[in-house]
């Protein structure tokens, strides 16, 4: 360790993203919350229309449901790193095949965030599995989908284009998958584009 991290964690000991407890200078989750996530299997359905298979890490709920709002809501992005770490761990064998394609934000939201959480998950996923990036697809602004209800999330799903050439074999990588309307209408743009197989992973998947 650095004199200046040394004296960050002096003047500023590192704490929970999530509970706030102390936690080691390298860490965003304390042994607590990293055990409760660990306790906390993602529900099982089927993948959405034009997905071949959709693998998420945890529920959406408890710790994985605060993780995701500290990286989304509160600009945490060091909150990505345990989150494609539970990604990377815990994805069955097989389904990290092709190259990872971020689930993109909208415009308005990139301008409001500065960064994309989906985005930047795939980027250090990428970086523990070597898995090569294709940032092949754009989303065109439209009604955000948090909040709206399902029946109007399926009715009208985000639009979504491709922006860059599709890889035959490619892998969704979302942060929470909820209804399964974004993830479908990513995997219709990919198939259009040419890809054989798209398989998705997302850190969270609501019940």
């Amino acid at each position: 360790m650095g004199l200046l991290e040394a004296i960050l964690g002096i003047v500023a000991p590192p704490r929970c993203a999530v509970c706030g407890r102390g936690v080691e200078a390298s860490g965003w989750l304390c042994e607590r919350c990293a055990a409760d996530l660990a306790r906390s299997p993602a529900p099982a359905g089927p993948p959405p229309p034009g997905v071949d298979v959709a693998w998420a890490a945890a529920a959406y709920d408890g710790v994985a449901r605060e993780l995701v709002a500290a990286l989304k809501f509160r600009a945490l992005l060091g909150c990505a790193e345990p989150i494609a770490e539970a990604i990377a761990d815990g994805a069955p064998p097989g389904v990290l095949r092709g190259r990872l394609v971020p689930v993109p934000a909208s415009h308005s939201r990139l301008r409001s965030r500065g960064f994309d959480p989906a985005g930047r998950i795939a980027e250090l996923l990428a970086l523990r599995t070597g898995i090569e990036l294709a940032p092949c697809l754009g989303r065109r602004d439209g009604p955000r989908q948090v909040g709206r209800p399902r029946r109007e999330r399926l009715a009208r799903p985000p639009v979504v284009v491709l922006v860059a050439p599709a890889p035959a074999m490619a892998v969704l990588v979302d942060d929470v998958q909820t209804t399964g309307a974004t993830l479908a209408a990513c995997a219709a743009a990919l198939r259009r584009g040419g890809s054989r197989r798209v398989a998705a992973v997302s850190f969270a998947r609501a019940r």
